[in-house]
């Protein structure tokens, strides 16, 4: 074993010592910390031979950084499947991914029957003026094949220096076609708007980044000024949106509430417990709401549709959504890395916890069969979106007792 790995193991057998020695020192006296010190060094003791037996006798050198690395990701990724650990790239990815900017070729993408497809591609971007098309299997990128179940991955090969070349091919028709383009700076609106007939506004979130609130805020205030007044009534569509930052959700639901608590949570630390609750003022001063979700909607989107839902300020409609009642904090480490662990976990106004059951929506409307139709034009098509075509028959009868009450 190298000198290297030696000094590292000895730091990490202390480490673990040091651990015990504190988790134990309430137990003193009792004759437990002893023991704990014993399992801890039997433990230490373990991972230093499994590292000297790997290091002598696998098939192929291995480098001490990969072997040391690989342990704290399978340390940190058996926690949960919503912990992980970071490297400096994927640290770098996550924070871009709630920045509202990346670079790369702007698509959106999703694992959609077994396959990674395209949503759609971003107006005006280099994927865009390629070709490719909402509903394209992306089946790889520079000739190397996409493994369906890993969506992060291809998210980080589809990324990477201003004006570098890359070659995505799509299966579309049976037929594989290759698409080459030139990387630049894609700057996401994560908010859409548009009306659907007079006086009724829509708004689809796809995830919620740092400036979604504020975006949502001005899309909000848009829609008002061309209908000369208050909207009567608003969609707002979450459906497939995984979530995002706890914060934006908030600021979020905050838009629709004048009062009372929006999330709160619980976990083993001061900063893990927390209640967020609204402020006075309503942007649509009480006009009608209807809230879109599906079992895509998960995270972020389930505390803005459980806190709208539990204060009656809208009618959800569609699926039940994909329950994900824990939050992950990134907590910074050396050399640009990160660890992403669950700390808490959240609960909707009512005190419910929704982890593994979603938020039941208050009409149930199957999705459509198929791959959906996710472009703005697709999804304005109430004809074929029979949840949207609920949802503005939902607006209509409350907005009418809503005027009546002016």
């Amino acid at each position: 074993m190298s000198l290297k790995t030696r000094v590292i193991l000895v730091v990490v057998i202390g480490v673990i010592m040091g651990l015990s020695l504190s988790i134990g020192g309430s137990l003193l006296g009792s004759g437990r910390p002893v023991i704990k010190q014993e399992l801890a060094w039997e433990q230490a003791q373990l991972f230093a031979e499994v590292i000297e037996r790997v290091k002598r006798e696998y098939v192929e050198p291995v480098d001490d950084v990969i072997l040391l690395e690989s342990a704290m990701r399978g340390m940190v990724d058996n926690l949960d499947p919503h912990s992980e650990y970071l490297t400096a790239s994927e640290y770098r990815d996550i924070r871009i991914s709630t920045s509202g900017s990346y670079t790369g070729v702007g698509i959106e993408i999703g694992q959609i029957d077994n396959a990674i497809r395209i949503i759609s591609p971003i107006a005006g971007s280099p994927a865009a003026r390629a070709g490719i098309r909402g509903g394209d299997e992306l089946v790889a990128v520079d000739g190397l094949a996409i493994v369906y179940d890993r969506l992060s991955d291809t998210m980080g090969r589809l990324r990477g220096q201003i004006g570098s070349k890359v070659t995505l091919s799509v299966l579309r028709d049976g037929v594989i076609i290759d698409h080459g383009m030139q990387r630049q700076i894609i700057r996401v609106a994560s908010v859409h708007k548009e009306f659907l007939r007079p006086s009724y506004g829509y708004v689809r979130v796809n995830q919620f980044s740092d400036n979604t609130a504020r975006e949502l805020s001005h899309a909000i205030d848009d829609l008002q000024e061309a209908n000369h007044g208050m909207l009567e009534g608003l969609v707002l569509d979450l459906r497939n949106n995984p979530g995002g930052v706890l914060d934006s959700a908030v600021d979020v639901s905050d838009l629709f509430l004048d009062s009372g608590v929006i999330v709160s949570a619980d976990g083993r630390t001061v900063e893990a417990r927390f209640t967020r609750s609204a402020h006075r003022g309503d942007i649509l001063d009480g006009a009608t709401m209807a809230v879109l979700v599906n079992s895509g909607s998960a995270s972020a989107a389930e505390i803005v549709a459980g806190a709208l839902q539990d204060h009656n300020r809208a009618t959800i409609v569609g699926t039940p959504t994909f329950g994900k009642g824990l939050v992950q904090t990134v907590m910074p480490l050396s050399k640009g890395r990160a660890i992403k662990i669950t700390t808490s976990r959240y609960h909707t106004p009512s005190g419910n916890s929704i982890h593994e059951i979603g938020i039941m929506p208050d009409v149930h409307i199957d999705d459509a069969p198929g791959f959906p139709d996710l472009s703005l034009a697709g999804i304005l098509d109430s004809e074929a979106d029979q949840q949207l075509a609920e949802a503005i028959l939902q607006l209509k009868p409350r907005s009418v007792m809503h005027s009546q009450a002016q």
